[in-house]
């Protein structure tokens, strides 16, 4: 129980309004998990502010809310208590709540470990005390204060894990709750993002060993010679621990498989044998650290061992679960970085089962380490698995360099979504199959697990992140306040709808031009492959050359012209090439045979669009000829329709669909001449988006789908179905908001001037990110739910926007340019309108330095 009278005199705040609520069954900083009877913590922070979720706190039982403004919470009969600072509020609360309980305090961390370490410590002592532990992972500079509103009076003993992400912040979790015992178990390259080095990390983790008293104890793994090395920072007495029989405690004999680890420890003159129900030798550590701070309560090695028996894996970190089609899913969901991960495979290894799989996500905060992170672990897999599922771009570079290490091509997928990742593998395991599943807390694995369960409906009571809260949230993380958020899961879903519209028998390209419509070419192009595409149509070599250099295996078709000095390009990648001129064909087939291979070419037909193309008379010597080249495979012929997504045109009704058919039946009296001649070409495609749509006859063994993939339509007379989704939203930020007075002018040019006294947002977007400046603009953006002006000429990186009519608006506040905010929605479709465009100009001109994220 947390008491107002506690809170006031640690924090020197003052109650606003009435007195209602003087004690709090616990703390919450977020409204969405709120319990009725908690303290709602009011945080501000660079993301968002605690304050503008008071209102909902209340509505959902708070009794008290700890905020830094003054607000009438009388209506709702919630006590006010007002701080200059909820966060420093909370350190000194953190102080306070130690030194009134005065437990004796047991520190722990370390870059991997800590959580596993802190629950085997307090499972060994509670067998003598009555023990405290912060819960889930408020283990930091805000969530450690947040963690002892459960500590108790009766509590003699608190193990603490303390975590980091910035510097100094061990040394202040140190001051606030005053160890006499600090435990330190690695120092790797988690959080390398934030703390730079290795040295640096090595630095932050001991200043816990500083702060220790000198009748304290360091508790330092001894096989880690950067933790081994602290013993010189600590006026306190040091016990190591390791596998070397140089440490003070040590392991031998160590034995582990799919039950657990089992080991043999001497500590001075005395032995045990301890057994673990935790998997992965690398628990050997997670027991040295527990018995070694048993040793110094007065616990035997046999006492704590016995203690050890009870500690059962923690959710998210390597729990074994039963999985589909009696499969064995072992859970590592909770977090991960190179040396967990590899940790992780080689417990993979060490059991016994059928096929191994790995269905590794990313791993964040590598800093500059990121890359050969993820290579060092991809390294690992080739040796390890049997498949290697990646999910995430990060994770890419796993499968990546497991190719490159030999794990064959069939046996890797790359994926970006759970259903894909769920998909590439749920008809490859079976009973005995063992499935590790790892990634970073922002790759939010838990969701793939709960797909693998043999029972999902388990998946609450099993897994990590189940709450309604984490339910909800999507993690995004651009590297810039502006941003481009593509739905894979949208974009899956649409190529579905296009495989089930044109049937089983015909197969789909993909058409990724312009980097996918602006959408991402690579994401895009794994990610309909995973759904049912068959090909992948690109607009040039250049684009074609992205996709493999991304580990893409799949036919590659250019759709457009191809330079008879890039063949040998065209052969090495194993490109089709699209031709209509015989010296460029002659040209390829030179290649082909120079490089020892074979070219695949599909010709193009101008039956009516007047682009690129042989005219329908000029088609069969051409490919009489080609028949004749060496090396030169004709896989392909194709067509496109110039007017296929209208079906008036020129004032005349019908006009533009009487001139489509006629370009169907000049393409089939093509195709039927062909035949005559016995010349058969095995695929055969005409119909993109709007065809799909409104023309099946023109389906063929191939259609060619572009914009409707992406949830955008054809044009205004061909839409999608319903059905379809969106994939892409635009998004930004308000940058400044400011109050100018009447008569001020706006950006450049002095063209727009306030007519009455207004608030100017500022958004962090301009043309150089295809935000069009002119001749028109984009008109109108949402915030909070609600249209605003785009005011003032669009500059290269920044725009302005009227909110006056507004309320609330400030620094922060997302702002959306294509997509839905609230019951409002602009679509790409509303915005080409306006500019005088169509939705394909609008996407495709969305520049790369606009992050995509998904």
């Amino acid at each position: 129980m947390i008491y107002l009278s506690d809170i006031l005199a640690a924090t020197g705040g003052r109650i606003y309004g009435p007195l209602f609520a003087q004690e709090f069954s616990d703390f919450c900083f977020d409204s969405r998990i709120l319990q009725p009877g908690e303290l709602f913590l009011a945080v501000k922070t660079e993301k968002g502010d605690g304050h503008d979720y008071i209102e909902a706190a209340c509505r959902d039982g708070a009794a008290g809310v700890l905020c830094e403004r003054e607000i009438d919470l009388a209506p709702h009969r919630v006590t006010c208590v007002v701080v200059p600072d909820t966060q420093q509020a909370l350190r000194h609360w953190g102080e306070y709540i130690i030194k009134k309980y005065a437990p004796e305090v047991i520190g722990v961390t370390g870059s991997t470990g800590k959580t596993s370490a802190k629950e085997a410590i307090a499972k060994v002592l509670k067998k003598r005390f009555p023990v405290f532990r912060n819960h889930a992972n408020y283990n930091g500079r805000y969530g450690l204060p947040i963690a002892l509103g459960r500590l108790r009076p009766g509590h003699k003993i608190a193990v603490l894990e303390m975590a980091c992400d910035s510097f100094n912040e061990i040394a202040e979790l140190a001051q606030m709750t005053l160890p006499r015992i600090g435990v330190v178990m690695s120092v790797n390259a988690a959080h390398l993002e934030y703390l730079g080095s290795l040295e640096n990390i090595a630095r932050e983790k001991g200043r816990l060993i500083e702060a220790l008293p000198l009748e304290g104890y360091a508790l330092l793994n001894f096989d880690d010679p950067r933790v081994r090395a602290m013993a010189g920072r600590t006026k306190a007495r040091v016990l190591t621990f390791g596998t070397d029989p140089k440490a003070d405690l040590y392991a031998y004999d160590i034995a582990a498989d799919g039950e657990g680890v089992r080991f043999f420890v001497r500590y001075q003159d005395e032995g045990a044998e301890v057994r673990l129900a935790l998997l992965g030798s690398h628990n050997v550590y997670t027991a040295l650290a527990a018995i070694g701070v048993g040793t110094l309560y007065g616990l035997s090695l046999q006492e704590a061992a016995q203690g050890l028996e009870e500690l059962k894996p923690l959710k998210g970190r390597l729990k074994p679960l039963e999985g589909i089609n009696g499969s064995l899913l072992l859970d590592d969901s909770y977090s991960a970085n190179p040396t967990s991960t590899l940790a992780a495979l080689d417990l993979l290894a060490q059991m016994e089962g059928g096929d191994r799989v790995a269905i590794l996500g990313d791993m964040l905060q590598l800093g500059a380490y990121e890359e050969e992170g993820h290579r060092e672990v991809g390294r690992r897999a080739a040796q390890v698995v049997d498949y290697l599922v990646t999910k995430g771009e990060r994770a890419s570079i796993i499968a990546d360099e497991a190719r490159r290490c030999g794990l064959a091509e069939e046996r890797i997928f790359v994926t970006y979504t759970v259903d894909d990742a769920l998909r590439s593998i749920a008809e490859r395991v079976g009973p005995g199959d063992l499935i590790l599943v790892k990634g970073s807390m922002e790759a939010r694995m838990e969701r793939v697990v709960e797909k693998l369960l043999a029972d999902p409906s388990q998946a609450e009571s099993l897994l990590v992140r189940q709450s309604p809260a984490w339910k909800r949230i999507h993690i995004i993380a651009p590297d810039r306040p502006t941003w481009v958020e593509i739905d894979l899961g949208a974009l899956a879903h649409n190529v579905r709808e296009i495989k089930r519209i044109v049937g089983e028998k015909v197969g789909i390209v993909i058409t990724l031009k312009a980097d996918a419509y602006g959408h991402g070419a690579v994401k895009v192009a794994r990610t309909a492959l995973a759904n049912g595409a068959t090909m992948l149509g690109v607009a040039c070599l250049g684009e074609a050359v992205t996709l493999r250099k991304a580990g893409i295996s799949a036919p590659i078709v250019i759709l457009g012209y191809t330079p008879a000095w890039q063949a040998r390009d065209i052969v090495l990648y194993d490109i089709t090439a699209t031709v209509f001129s015989l010296d460029v064909a002659r040209a390829f087939s030179r290649a082909a045979v120079a490089l020892n291979s074979q070219v695949r070419v599909h010709i193009k037909v101008d039956t009516g669009m007047g682009r690129l193309g042989l005219l329908p008379s000029d088609v069969l010597p051409f490919v009489q000829v080609l028949q004749g080249l060496p090396n030169l495979l004709l896989e392909g012929i194709f067509t496109h329709f110039a007017i296929a997504d209208a079906e008036d045109a020129h004032g005349i009704p019908g006009w533009g669909k009487e001139y489509t058919l006629r370009q169907l039946e000049a393409f089939k009296g093509l195709l039927r001449e062909l035949e005559a001649n016995d010349i058969h070409i095995p695929l055969i495609h005409a119909a993109h988006s709007a065809a799909i749509f409104t023309l099946p006859e023109s389906y063929f063994n191939l259609v060619r789908p572009g914009i409707a993939i992406y949830g955008l339509d054809p044009s205004s007379e061909v839409r999608c179905p319903d059905s379809f989704r969106p994939v892409l939203s635009f998004k930004t930020q308000i940058a400044q908001v400011k109050r100018l007075p009447e008569g001020s002018y706006i950006s450049y040019g002095c063209t727009y001037r306030t007519e009455r006294p207004s608030s100017i947002a500022v958004i962090p977007v301009g043309y150089a990110d295809g935000f069009r400046r002119g001749p028109r603009t984009w008109g109108e953006v949402l915030v909070r739910g609600q249209r605003a002006p785009v005011v003032g000429r669009v500059c290269m990186d920044m725009s302005m926007i009227d909110v006056t009519d507004i309320p609330g608006v400030r620094q922060g506040d997302e702002v959306v340019l294509i997509g839905q905010q609230g019951e409002e929605r602009i679509t790409a479709e509303e915005v080409a309108d306006k500019l005088g465009t169509i939705n394909y100009e609008v996407v495709s001109e969305i520049l790369a330095r606009v992050p995509r994220v998904s």
